[in-house]
């Protein structure tokens, strides 16, 4: 899910400004270009939109053993860290296995061609087709995993699906179709159906992309998602997290501070659904700073905090020299020597405002966790909407309670699409074997994040379903009365029957 928009911009192959007359050439070029692979994924995915459910779940299995595995998963997640600098590579292993057979987990039995539900009492008939050529933008934070899935959830609705990756994750995704190939080559499934854009990508090429496929499908920068939605064509895009996890009275301590701690550190945080904000109720503050101290967490003096900020936010914005970096690199690149902070797993910095003015209440792609403390639960919900309104709508807060009927409230209060109970947050908020939701590395956040989905994105977004409508039976048709309708309502409010 989305990185800031300082780390991950829309794709861009150079900062130097061509002449009116190179442009106009490089846009027809681009277009060109970008056609010949519309027309090569076209070709092939007429061919797979005529395979059977038996076929197209090969298919499926096939592209995702191209990731898990062992081999070439490592191979991927050394790729990866290398290329980009971000994360580590024991967790990007375990984030690649974990989501991609989690996502086979999700697809087992699922149906995806043909008729997939019948209703005879209402004469209704579902039939599943394809929405043709998918164009995914893909972010360098994931550039393995986030491909691998949006290339299965294509694949199973017997899509056809063209990538274009961040830059710094453009020799990733080069290696993961590599991969994809030679297991598509197993099943005979046409190659064209998996293609990528050619380094260096330009901004011009990944525009033609969005524009001339069928749908397009955006995980990456905040512009990189307005401008699937600004393209003209059906897209799908999902928003910029900023997660806030509010911390009870009711909680198991230690259990919070273990899960809190082992999703803030994973991959060094370069998933959206990381926590970024604590809110903890003042009745436990001392006793949960303790816990997450003994899971090797800092907490930063003052200095040592206006020292962080001024290294993390050198204009403002987020830099990208910290993101996704191991805690102890953070605190020696801001100049913090202190013994502790070279033993730490993440770094703790102490916040009472939220907003522009107080860049720690920000998405921050890295294991810095801001803490805040709360006079009661009420307050703390306050307080974390605030911080999801500055950013973070729509996406996700985490609670630790024994409460359940809080988390319900939370779900009916706060403009979230997720209320993540008792778990460690960015494990769960993608999919988990011990939890409902779909397994993803992209999550909608309605609305409020400006996006058009609100749920984690999955295979069935890029169906199409075509309904069959047969006339009821005689004795099922019956029209109601207008005073089934609308009785009580006159009843209620004394309206005359005649009333305009």
């Amino acid at each position: 899910m989305p990185p800031t928009s300082s780390l991950s911009e829309l794709n861009t192959a150079s900062t130097r400004e061509p002449g009116p007359k190179v442009a106009e050439s490089a846009a027809i070029d681009d277009a060109q270009f970008v056609a010949g692979l519309i027309a090569r994924a076209r070709i092939a995915q007429r061919d797979y939109e005529q395979w059977d459910q038996q076929a197209v779940d090969e298919a499926v299995t096939a592209a995702a053993w191209a990731i898990v595995a062992p081999q070439r998963n490592r191979a991927l997640a050394e790729l990866a860290v290398a290329a980009t600098g971000l994360g580590n590579v024991a967790d990007k292993i375990a984030k690649n296995r974990r989501k991609t057979m989690g996502l086979l987990r999700d697809l087992r039995g699922a149906r995806s061609v043909g008729v997939i539900a019948r209703d005879p009492a209402r004469g209704l008939v579902e039939i599943a087709r394809p929405v043709g050529v998918v164009a995914a933008i893909t972010p360098s934070t994931n550039p393995g995993a986030t491909p691998a899935n949006n290339i299965i959830n294509a694949l199973k609705g017997r899509n056809a699906i063209i990538l274009a990756p961040s830059p710094k994750g453009q020799s990733t995704l080069t290696l993961l179709l590599q991969f994809v190939h030679a297991e598509l080559d197993r099943v005979g499934a046409p190659r064209d159906l998996v293609q990528q854009l050619p380094a260096p990508v330009s901004r011009g090429m990944t525009r033609e992309l969005m524009q001339q496929a069928d749908v397009v499908l955006a995980t990456g920068s905040r512009n990189n998602v307005q401008a699937a939605y600004s393209s003209g064509t059906p897209a799908l895009g999902v928003g910029v997290g900023n997660v806030v996890v509010i911390v009870d009275e009711t909680a198991d301590i230690m259990a919070a501070a273990d899960r809190i701690a082992r999703s803030k550190t994973f991959d060094n945080a370069t998933s959206c659904s990381s926590e970024n904000s604590l809110v903890i109720v003042d009745s436990v503050y001392d006793e949960m700073l303790m816990a997450l101290t003994a899971q090797r967490g800092a907490l930063l003096t003052p200095e040592e905090t206006a020292q962080l900020q001024a290294a993390m936010f050198p204009d403002g914005k987020l830099s990208p020299a910290v993101v996704a970096k191991p805690a102890a690199e953070i605190a020696r690149s801001a100049g913090l020597t202190r013994p502790a902070l070279q033993d730490a797993r993440f770094l703790m910095v102490a916040q009472t405002g939220v907003g522009a003015r107080h860049p720690f209440s920000g998405e921050k792609l890295s294991p810095v966790l801001a803490v805040y403390r709360a006079a009661d639960f009420a307050a703390a919900a306050a307080l974390a909407q605030q911080v999801l309104e500055f950013e973070g709508a729509g996406h996700s807060v985490g609670l630790q309670s024994n409460l359940p009927e809080r988390a319900e409230w939370l779900g009916e209060t706060l403009p979230v699409c997720r209320v993540i109970v008792n778990q460690a947050h960015c494990i769960a908020t993608g999919g988990s074997y011990d939890n409902a939701l779909p397994f993803s590395l992209s999550m909608g956040c309605g609305s409020w994040g400006g996006n058009s989905l609100s749920d984690n994105f999955n295979y069935k977004h890029l169906l199409n379903i075509t309904r069959v409508v047969a006339p009821l039976p005689p004795g099922q048709v019956r029209e109601p009365t207008e005073d089934e309708l609308f009785g009580a309502y006159h009843r209620k409010y004394q309206a005359a029957a005649g009333d305009e």
